[in-house]
């Protein structure tokens, strides 16, 4: 078959480091997809980039076609099939929230518009360099000839780990768990939702609260240990989540290419455009999608409680002024 072109950006740092290998060796597009890897990153990344470069060559893997290591946007976007935004402005100790923005809206208004110019028009693009909502947000705006359909961040961390949660307080696997839900902002508002996750118990399928029995903790600790689990981590490894960042991206990537399984649905971050659930139009919003033949679709018609409502319209209202933020840096970007 023909190679499809997938880019990766911060393809130097370790996010990256763990995800070309899943790429590169067929976990994401198939065993069969032959694929063209373009890695960008900044200037002085460029050495380390070369030697990742070298590793990919030494793991002599049969789908790699070419490697094309570069920090020209107009290098890095051209063709692309797939772009997976994984370089951002990280938050340096004392750097508020707005100052972390305002690097960001620079980057992906940049990105975006070398999507526009140079990409297939049918590209997706998965933003996972945070604030990745909004960022996606920013990319999108730029890149008016791309549908926004086609734009999407991942909220699929945070999924794995209230899924993962679930499973280690019922002691099942976490395959034994689907259809939970985060919504909202990939940040610590962000609300995970089993309301309407079911799991496998013995063989019967059960909803999660049924299988609990333990309100309290699923309305407490567990929704504070899925927003909080980023942080959790970094004071751990004194580095931030990358072996478990890849795994999802690889995840959400897959899904966007193979469709969702039948009967489940996953988290994502797109936009708001058209939902059934008070969300407000024009945001990049994590909701529970199905994805059928590349294109995803709202799961409508959950009822929401009091609880998650509340919830729900927290982290859109925290959504909402970043945006705005963005917004003001974009027309002076």
């Amino acid at each position: 078959g023909e190679p499809i072109r997938v880019l990766v950006t911060g393809a130097a740092g370790q996010i990256a480091y763990s995800l070309l290998y899943s790429i590169a060796k067929g976990d994401v597009f198939g065993k069969e997809q032959p694929l063209v890897l373009v890695l960008l990153d900044i200037t002085p990344m460029m050495t380390v980039l070369e030697g990742v470069v070298m590793e990919l060559q030494d793991c002599a893997l049969p789908l790699l076609r070419e490697v094309i290591p570069t920090d020209k946007e107009e290098v890095a976007f051209k063709d692309l099939d797939i772009a997976i935004l994984v370089g951002s402005m990280p938050r340096r100790e004392g750097m508020e929230r707005k100052d972390l923005l305002k690097a960001n809206v620079k980057i992906f208004k940049s990105q975006g518009a070398a999507l526009d110019k140079y990409a297939k028009k049918t590209v997706k693009v998965v933003v996972v360099g945070n604030p990745a909502n909004t960022n996606c947000l920013i990319a999108s705006k730029s890149a008016p000839s791309i549908p926004k359909e086609n734009f999407s961040c991942l909220t699929r961390l945070d999924h794995n780990r209230a899924k993962s949660q679930i499973a280690l307080k019922l002691g099942v696997t976490s395959n034994d768990v689907k259809n939970v839900i985060i919504w909202g902002n990939h940040s610590s508002t962000q609300y995970p939702d089993v309301n309407h996750a079911k799991v496998n118990v013995k063989g019967k399928e059960v909803g999660v609260y049924e299988a609990i029995k333990d309100d309290s903790w699923l309305k407490g600790d567990f929704i504070l240990t899925v927003q909080q689990r980023g942080a959790a981590v970094i004071k751990a490894r004194k580095l931030s989540s990358a072996m478990s960042a890849a795994k999802a991206i690889c995840d959400h990537v897959r899904d966007i290419w193979f469709g969702t399984p039948a009967g489940e649905f996953v988290s994502m971050g797109v936009i708001s455009d058209g939902n059934s659930y008070g969300v407000p139009e024009d945001l990049l919003y994590s909701f529970p999608v199905v994805i059928k033949d590349k294109t995803w679709k709202f799961v409508e018609g959950l009822p929401i409680n009091d609880f998650s409502r509340e919830k729900m319209d927290l982290t859109a209202k925290e959504l909402t002024e970043e945006k705005e933020t963005a917004v003001e840096f974009l027309s002076s970007a």
